[in-house]
């Protein structure tokens, strides 16, 4: 067995590259003073029995960088897709105009800063304990692996590979949150 073993180090990065996809996701959502569509990707509305995607009731636009509109595209849906928005915590007042919602995207100001990047941080932590418990899953295989009959030369090169991996993928993670910080905090 000790020949045949090999770690699935392509499986851990696809998993970690899926960790890295949902903090870029969160980091999306998260208000920066100006508009974008994504910003609304985590809002659910209740529509036609169930839990719908917005972008998928309506079309959003950003018109300007301080504006977003969704045209919703169901005249009966448009009550609930503001009221999802009011209660979505995005700090954000809906103005309705017939079927188009418009968004304005107040100015941000510096205790609320202070509070996106704090959200921030605890997105960027959730990503480090994912992919921590990732490394662990790692290990845990190699462990058993020379509880199998693997040498201890071979464990230590593939507990190194794990474990350059986990520093690659954390420093990924800090330096997307350093950058997510300035952005909230840029005025």
């Amino acid at each position: 067995m000790s020949d045949e073993f090999e770690l699935d180090t392509d499986d851990l990065k696809r998993r970690m590259d899926g960790a890295i996809a949902a903090l870029r996701t969160e980091f999306a959502s998260l208000r920066t003073g100006r508009g974008s569509a994504s910003m609304l990707d985590p809002i659910q509305v209740e529509a036609y029995g169930q839990m719908t995607p917005l972008n998928q009731v309506g079309t959003v636009n950003v018109p300007e960088p301080r504006m977003v509109t969704i045209n919703v595209w169901d005249k009966g849906l448009v009550g609930k897709v503001e009221k999802a928005i009011r209660e979505s915590g995005l700090g954000i007042n809906p103005q309705l105009n017939g079927t188009i919602i418009m968004l304005p995207i107040p100015e941000l100001n510096e205790e609320r800063r202070r509070e996106l990047s704090k959200v921030a941080a605890s997105y960027a932590e959730s990503a480090r304990v994912a992919v921590r418990n990732l490394r662990r899953d790692g290990m845990d295989k190699v462990k058993k692996a020379k509880a199998d009959g693997l040498s201890e030369d071979d464990q230590k090169f593939w507990e190194g590979e794990v474990q350059a991996m986990t520093d690659q993928y954390v420093k990924q993670v800090d330096d997307l949150l350093d950058t997510k910080q300035k952005e909230i905090m840029q005025v």
